[in-house]
């Protein structure tokens, strides 16, 4: 007899959703895209953390391309991933950071893109063999910031932080040709995708002077700068910087109070024969709030703040948040706003009434109000100024903890509920919105090596106004940043890549 026997059915388990579906969460962090790499991660894996990023407001592209900004690997071999990436990679890998997956686990943790450190990044071992162990580089790096793409992440920092601390000591000595010299060389180190590890690897490198390699083959030597760690126990550096972190006081006022032998904010105060400015009397008043770094979440509220007066006022009116913050930067030590109406002249009075309203609001704890100077005939100018010439004001704002996501950047105890921040407004007419703009969202070197670029390489005057030809003697309109680029014959380069 012969019994059947009964095989009971496997029921399937149902595939996971494709990685190609986008998560429910809404994009937080739009200057970063992410790309998992499948191999040795397994398809299933790469769709949980896909999933996983997006809900937590990342993009994470379904195919590697130019848009790509950070790779992220698990459990590969160095040399058989990059043999990968550059057999299908697109033409951005130079600029694509390839890391292993802790960076996205620490990420995920923070529920933000964390800075990528050295620990995080799977480098090319064959390139290394080739360069002394550095990468190689694909492309030569450019003596102009305009000209390279340099974003928050930097792989320098143990250098451009000491560059910093010299280019500092310099500007209070009134030394401007030395200051600028450490400026450019943290400018160009910043803009590397790579640490630099042997000072073999900077003989190609444009910026680096004697001065800034000794400071760099130190470094290297022994982890840190005996210069820089002398300075940062010199009591004239350390009073002027102090000094010089009060709103209103700069550094020839600086080194005027440390000579009269002061040495402390108490010192300056009980001194009667010293009379401060109302900008100088806000900064000492405030100087607890204002010297403390600004938050995204708190530039947010800010920036509703500010767009909800301008538009209360002038309903058609643009605002643009310019400045650091413009650039991807987390932190900042102020906000800065570019205003303006679409109707040409539209704009004079647009300050003052904003001034006005924050005023009726109750938010207002200082402005300084400097009205439009701007006079077309006059440009253009050979020399650059500091300042432009549109209506700007200088503000300190009352920011209440409520209005942040997350709560306020404020010392533990403190029981307010609110924080001064500083804030500026700058109006330039609607035709000069592109040049405002784009000197306004900086950075200063960046800035400064593009007036020096459209100075040099195409005898062109460009400023904060307007952008002049030498050669064809005539101004050249511009609605928008690209169009200034492309005047001056350079790639467009995106905000969040101009942090030089």
């Amino acid at each position: 007899m012969f019994h059947t026997s009964i095989v009971p059915q496997v029921r399937k388990r149902p595939r996971p959703a494709e990685a190609g579906v986008p998560g429910n969460g809404e994009v937080k962090f739009k200057d970063v895209r992410l790309y998992l790499v499948e191999r040795k991660m397994g398809r299933s894996r790469r769709n949980f953390l896909t999933q996983l990023a997006r809900s937590k407001g990342f993009i994470v592209e379904d195919v590697l391309s130019d848009n790509v900004t950070h790779v992220v690997s698990e459990n590969s071999h160095a040399w058989s991933l990059w043999e990968w990436l550059k057999d299908v990679a697109p033409g951005n890998l130079a600029h694509m950071n390839v890391l292993d997956i802790s960076w996205f686990t620490d990420s995920m943790r923070e529920r933000r893109p964390v800075a990528v450190e050295t620990r995080h990044l799977i480098e090319d071992s064959l390139a290394e063999e080739d360069s002394g162990g550095e990468p190689a580089a694909l492309t030569a790096v450019s003596q102009y910031a305009c000209k390279r793409r340099t974003t928050i992440d930097n792989y320098n920092k143990i250098f451009t932080d000491a560059f910093e601390v010299l280019a500092e000591r310099c500007e209070f000595n009134q030394m401007e040709g030395r200051c600028l010299g450490f400026r450019r060389a943290a400018s160009m180190l910043k803009s590397l995708t790579w640490p630099v590890r042997c000072l073999e690897a900077t003989l190609s490198l444009p910026c680096l002077g004697d001065h800034a390699k000794a400071v760099m083959d130190e470094i290297l030597q022994y982890g840190r700068s005996f210069e820089v760690e002398r300075l940062q126990s010199d009591e004239r550096y350390q009073m002027l910087k102090l000094f010089t972190s009060v709103f209103g006081v700069g550094p020839k006022t600086a080194e005027k109070w440390y000579r009269l032998g002061l040495r402390s904010f108490g010192d300056v105060m009980a001194d009667h024969t010293i009379q401060l400015n109302r900008m100088q009397q806000n900064g000492f008043l405030h100087h607890g709030d204002i010297s403390r770094a600004v938050s995204r979440a708190e530039a947010q509220a800010l920036t509703d703040l500010i767009d909800g007066a301008v538009h209360t006022i002038a309903p058609r009116a643009a605002v643009a948040l310019t400045g650091g913050f413009r650039r991807g930067k987390e932190f900042g030590h102020d906000v800065d706003f570019i205003v303006t109406t679409p109707e040409l002249g539209k704009e004079e009075n647009l300050l003052p009434s904003i001034i006005s309203r924050l005023s009726h609001q109750g938010i207002l704890l200082y402005s300084d109000y400097h009205a439009s100077t701007f006079d077309m005939s006059k440009l253009p100018s050979v020399k650059f100024e500091a300042m432009d010439h549109f209506a700007k004001c200088f503000l300190i704002l009352r920011l209440e903890g409520s209005r942040v996501e997350g709560g306020l950047q404020i010392d533990e105890g403190d029981s307010r509920g609110w924080r001064a921040v500083r804030v500026d407004l700058v109006s330039p007419p609607i035709d000069r919105y592109a040049f405002a703009l784009l000197g306004w969202s900086g950075s200063r070197q960046f800035e400064r090596d593009l007036r020096r670029f459209a100075r040099a390489e195409r005898r062109m005057l460009l400023d904060n106004h307007a952008l002049y030809d030498k050669t064809k003697k005539e101004f050249l309109a511009a609605t928008t940043e690209k169009d200034i680029f492309a005047h001056l014959g350079l790639e467009y380069i995106e905000p969040w890549q101009r942090n030089a």
